[in-house]
């Protein structure tokens, strides 16, 4: 084994490390789900249900139009609160495991 293959696996054994895995793992496998059904409502909801999609709000814009655009804010929003969660919480364990590794 090398010295590199050697650092890789110390620093995959390594309790912070886990610990920061299993919490970025949580947080974006949990925002995968809501933003993968948030995306297939549109197409479901416009085949199940196309009088409601239909209802006009504003001249010819309707909410099948509101809806898809709302997708982008909630893109939009999910990566904003994506990055604080990363500089509060997965950037902190990280430094934390740098210094231990003596990595910085």
């Amino acid at each position: 084994m090398t010295e590199t293959q050697a650092k890789w696996a110390e620093i995959a054994k390594n309790p912070k490390f886990i610990e920061l895995h299993r919490r970025k793992t949580y947080f974006l496998f949990g925002w995968w789900i809501f933003s993968t059904v948030y995306y297939f409502l549109l197409p479901i909801g416009a085949g199940s249900a196309p009088g409601f999609f239909s209802v006009k709000v504003i001249g010819n814009i309707n909410i099948g139009y509101l809806f898809a655009l709302s997708q982008f804010f909630v893109s939009w929003g999910i990566a904003l609160y994506y990055a604080g969660w990363a500089n509060r919480v997965s950037d902190r364990l990280t430094d934390e495991l740098c210094r231990e590794l003596k990595l910085k």
